[in-house]
């Protein structure tokens, strides 16, 4: 293992969106069960420190790769197509015609089973809204298509967020 290896190759995966979650988390074990820094106590202060920037890395590294959103922008960077959010939120035009449907949905929603729909509609597109970014990043390998699907899913997830805070406050 070298510190420096992508995410990927230091899990042993394929540079692919699509993954086994099992196989993810079996290998994490494995990773954290040779890096631990409990393993080294015996070896000294210096040996504990270099595993225990070891445990951050491989636990950084899963995160990154459990995550399907965060997964994805690390692709796209990857492969040349930063998100950079902030400065850039081109997204396909298509959402941007289902964000203004959203918001008009939450807009009058006047009660909890309205809220309770709209959240399931949220599930139903981040399936298909994941399923295209698979398709732009591993069938068609296309960063730059697969940059706008990220996008867009980070603010369904944002949406979300503000859903579940309305439902919330309805619960309260």
């Amino acid at each position: 293992m070298n510190i420096d290896d992508d995410d990927f190759t230091l899990f042993g995966l394929p540079e692919a969106f699509a993954l086994d979650p099992a196989y993810l988390d079996r290998r994490w074990r494995e990773l954290q069960a040779e890096v631990h820094p409990d393993r080294f106590a015996a070896q000294g202060a210096a040996a504990q420190r270099v595993a225990m920037q070891w445990s951050v890395r491989v636990n950084e590294a899963y995160r990154r790769l459990k995550d399907p959103l965060a997964r994805a922008a690390y692709l796209c960077e990857r492969r040349g197509a930063p998100i950079d959010a902030e400065r850039n939120t081109a997204m396909p035009r298509d959402f941007l015609m289902q964000q203004m449907a959203w918001r008009e949905s939450l807009d009058e929603a006047r009660d909890a089973a309205a809220l309770q729909a709209l959240h399931d509609q949220l599930d139903r597109d981040e399936q298909a809204l994941l399923q295209r970014l698979q398709q732009a990043l591993d069938a068609q390998g296309d960063a730059q298509a697969a940059a706008g699907q990220v996008r867009a899913l980070m603010f369904l997830r944002r949406f979300r967020d503000d859903l579940e805070r309305r439902l919330d406050a309805l619960d309260a």
